[in-house]
C-alpha cells in the first residue's frame, strides 16, 4: 500500500499539482507510523490468528471430553454421572524424575509408568464397571486423547494470553512459529477419537498386525503384563511372535517381553537373532507405507522398553533387525489407511526375507512388533 501511494506520489507531483503533495504527505505519515508501530501491528495480526486457531481447538477439545463421557456412560453404565470423575482424568500430569544424576533413571521412569498405568486402569474400571477388558483398554485410550486436546487447548491459550497481555511480538512469535505443526497433531488427534470410539485398528497398530498374521492358529502365552507369543514353525526355524494383547487399545510391556524370553533362553541359546517390526515417522515427499529395513531397537516412547530391549540383546550379543512402516503423524493414532494396511504384507515379507537368509535351519528367531493393539486381536 505504501509503495502504490509512493509511485502515484512521484508521478503527480511531477506536475507540482496539490494532489501530488497530499499523496506525499499521506505518504510521509503512513511510513512515520509504520516505522513506530510496525511491531505492534505484527503482533496484532499473529494474535489474531492465533484467537482463530484457539476457538478452533477449544471446539475440537469440547468434543473429545463429550465423546469420552458419553462412551463412559454408554459402555460403562455407572451408577453416577463420570463428568467429574473425566474431568479429573484430564487433568492428570506425571513428574518426570530428577536426570542431574542418570544413573537408576530407567527405572525411576518405569515405576512412574507402572503407577500411572495401574492407577488409570483403576479409574476407568470405577467409572465404567460394566465394560469388558477390552472396552475399558479403549476408553483408556480414549480419555488419554481427551487428555492431550485438553493439554494443547490449555498450552495455545496460556501463549495467547500472555502475548495479548504483554503485546510482546517475542512472545506471541513463540506459539505462531510452531502453530501449524502444534495443528497437525491435534487433527490427528482428533481423528484418534473416532478410532478409539469405535475400537477401530490405528496407523500405530501395523507392526503387532503383522505379527498376528503369522500367529494366528497358534496358541498365545503371556509373557509380560498385556503382552502375548506363540512359537511358531517355519522353513525349519522356530519364530517366537511378541506382541501386545489384543483387541483393546494397549501397547503392553514388550521390553519385559524380550527380556524374559531372552532370559529364559540364556542356556539353550537358540535365539540368533532378533526382528522388530514398528511404525516410522516419514519425511515430506515419502509415500504412506514405504518399507525401510535398518539395525537397532524399533520402538518409540519415552525409552525404558527401548533401554529393557537392548541390554537384553546386548547380554547374549545378537543381531537385532528393524523394518520401519513409514508414515505421517496424521496416520500414527488415526484409523489404519489401506496404504498401511496392505504395507503389512509388504513388512511380511520381509520379516520372511530376513529369517531365511540372515539365520539357519535349526535357529530361533525373536520377531516383536510394536505399537497399538487397538482393533487387532491376534
Amino acid at each position: 500500500m505504501i509503495n502504490v501511494i509512493l509511485q502515484v506520489a512521484q508521478v503527480l507531483g511531477g506536475d507540482n499539482s496539490d494532489i501530488g503533495m497530499i499523496l506525499q504527505t499521506l505518504f510521509s505519515l503512513s511510513f512515520i507510523i509504520y516505522l513506530f508501530y510496525a511491531q505492534r501491528i505484527q503482533a496484532m495480526t499473529m494474535l489474531r490468528q492465533v484467537e482463530v486457531t484457539l476457538r478452533k481447538v477449544k471446539t475440537i477439545k469440547d468434543e473429545g471430553r463429550r465423546v469420552s463421557i458419553e462412551m463412559v456412560k454408554e459402555v460403562g453404565k455407572p451408577e453416577r454421572d463420570p463428568t467429574p470423575d473425566v474431568d479429573r482424568f484430564l487433568e492428570q500430569f506425571v513428574i518426570s524424575p530428577v536426570s542431574m544424576d542418570p544413573a537408576g533413571i530407567m527405572g525411576k521412569l518405569d515405576q512412574l509408568i507402572n503407577v500411572s498405568d495401574y492407577t488409570n486402569e483403576a479409574e476407568v474400571k470405577a467409572i465404567a464397571p460394566q465394560a469388558t477388558e477390552a472396552e475399558a483398554h479403549n476408553i483408556e485410550n480414549l480419555l488419554g486423547a481427551a487428555h492431550a486436546l485438553n493439554y494443547y487447548y490449555k498450552a495455545i491459550r496460556h501463549f495467547y494470553l500472555l502475548g495479548k497481555k504483554t503485546m510482546n511480538v517475542y512472545i506471541i512469535m513463540q506459539i505462531h512459529m510452531i502453530l501449524p505443526l502444534i495443528i497437525k497433531e491435534i487433527e490427528a488427534t482428533s481423528s484418534a477419537i473416532q478410532a478409539f470410539r469405535n475400537g477401530m485398528p490405528i496407523g500405530d497398530g501395523v507392526g503387532p498386525l503383522v505379527v498376528s498374521k503369522l500367529m494366528r492358529g497358534h496358541e498365545l502365552i503371556d509373557v509380560a503384563r498385556e503382552t502375548v507369543a506363540a512359537w511358531v514353525p517355519y522353513e525349519g526355524r522356530t519364530l517366537i511372535l511378541l506382541k501386545a494383547k489384543g483387541p483393546g487399545g494397549s501397547v503392553g510391556k514388550p521390553g519385559a517381553g524380550v527380556a524374559k524370553i531372552l532370559g529364559d533362553d540364556k542356556k539353550e541359546k537358540k535365539i540368533k537373532a532378533v526382528i522388530m517390526i514398528d511404525a516410522a515417522g516419514k519425511l515430506e515427499g515419502e509415500p504412506v507405507g514405504e518399507i525401510a529395513e535398518g539395525f537397532g531397537a524399533a520402538i518409540g516412547g519415552i525409552g525404558v522398553e527401548k533401554y529393557k530391549i537392548e541390554e537384553a540383546v546386548k547380554a547374549r550379543d545378537i543381531p537385532m533387525y528393524a523394518i520401519a512402516i513409514k508414515q505421517d503423524i496424521s496416520h500414527v493414532i488415526a484409523p489404519m489407511v489401506e496404504e498401511l494396511h496392505k504395507a503389512t504384507d509388504t513388512a511380511l515379507e520381509s520379516v520372511k526375507r530376513i529369517v531365511t537368509e540372515r539365520t539357519q535351519e535349526g535357529d530361533h528367531v525373536l520377531v516383536a512388533g510394536i505399537g497399538n493393539t487397538m482393533g487387532i486381536a491376534q
